[in-house]
């Protein structure tokens, strides 16, 4: 098993190519645009490592991690849209730097480039590679949908927040482990196996990302803490702390979360610690960690051939950025 930064570097070299035809330029061009900004390429190499895994790589998993790949990039060009962000990896995003109808034709047809890797695989397994793929894109779409019914709802419960993460974020890193375990041969019983630490890390993924949001370092997060606070965003802490606050507290943190006043930020994060929902979201995420680590334990292959996705989740979890 190759670790995850050689993988990286693999797939970056193999990624790094016109995924397009040059004309329309002012069609495709956006793509090439936003497909060089680069990012962290998780979900294509958790595809690979999913194959690695049971067996050598198999030459179908760099055209199906190709694919999540351009699905990712899709859905990330149509979130920023949704979000009004005019940012991306510190770069204008697609429809700030091009337009919003342009940015919309963009994202739709990488989604269709994504199908045309999809249709190079071996025909044998294309079935269940294609049919997880289309189960999980459906997700991800409703996962999305949630999140923007949440930003208008007064009440959101944990269990729900949980299972929009589990839509938004979880089932694209769980699937892309599974896709390669189907390209590897693995048996239905690992494959499901895979499935669920990805699931159950991507969870542990999001809660440890809303954390960093709220209490990370701003030179090692990269920027400046408190972005979800002054959004109103709906995250992990703030139902917690709602949740468990008393009266007074409650109170308090709905008059701030309503306003825009100063000291917003500082007065939330106050709350926060009061209703130890900074130690509360580590345990949570610790959880998470846990359960996903014990599915990858139940995988029937060698404990040495886990080793650098057990290495990849502490690192993903314990990440300080």
């Amino acid at each position: 098993m190759q670790s995850f930064e050689l993988l990286s570097q693999k797939f970056a070299l193999h990624f790094e190519r016109p995924h397009f035809p040059p004309e329309p330029s002012s069609l495709y061009r956006p793509n090439e645009y936003f497909l060089q900004l680069g990012g962290k390429r998780i979900r294509p190499v958790l595809c690979l490592m999913g194959n690695e895994l049971f067996d050598d790589i198999n030459p179908d998993a760099w055209h199906v991690s190709t694919a999540i790949e351009l699905f990712h990039n899709f859905t990330l060009i149509h979130d920023d849209m949704m979000d009004k962000a005019p940012l991306r990896r510190g770069n204008e995003t697609v429809h700030t730097k091009f337009g919003e109808s342009t940015a919309l034709l963009a994202g739709d047809v990488m989604l269709v480039a994504a199908y045309d890797y999809l249709n190079e695989i071996n025909t044998s397994y294309i079935h269940s590679v294609i049919s997880l793929f289309n189960k999980t894109a459906r997700e991800v779409c409703e996962g999305q949908q949630l999140d923007m019914d949440f930003e208008k709802a007064d009440d959101v419960s944990l269990e729900d927040y949980l299972h929009m993460i589990e839509l938004k974020t979880s089932v694209l890193l769980a699937a892309s482990l599974k896709l390669g375990s189907i390209l590897g041969g693995a048996s239905q019983r690992n494959q499901n196996l895979l499935y669920e630490f990805g699931k159950k890390l991507g969870i542990a993924f999001q809660i440890q990302d809303d954390y960093l949001d709220a209490f990370g370092d701003p030179e090692k997060f990269g920027k400046e803490t408190g972005g979800d606070i002054k959004a109103n965003k709906k995250t992990v802490l703030l139902i917690q702390a709602l949740a468990t606050a008393d009266a007074s507290q409650k109170k308090e943190l709905k008059k701030l979360i309503n306003g825009n006043g100063e000291g917003k930020t500082q007065k939330v994060l106050q709350l926060f610690h009061d209703c130890k929902v900074n130690e509360w979201a580590l345990q949570l995420k610790n959880r998470y960690l846990d359960e996903a680590l014990n599915h990858l334990e139940d995988v029937a292959v060698l404990s040495k051939r886990k080793e650098p996705l057990m290495e990849l989740a502490h690192f993903l979890i314990h990440r300080e950025n």
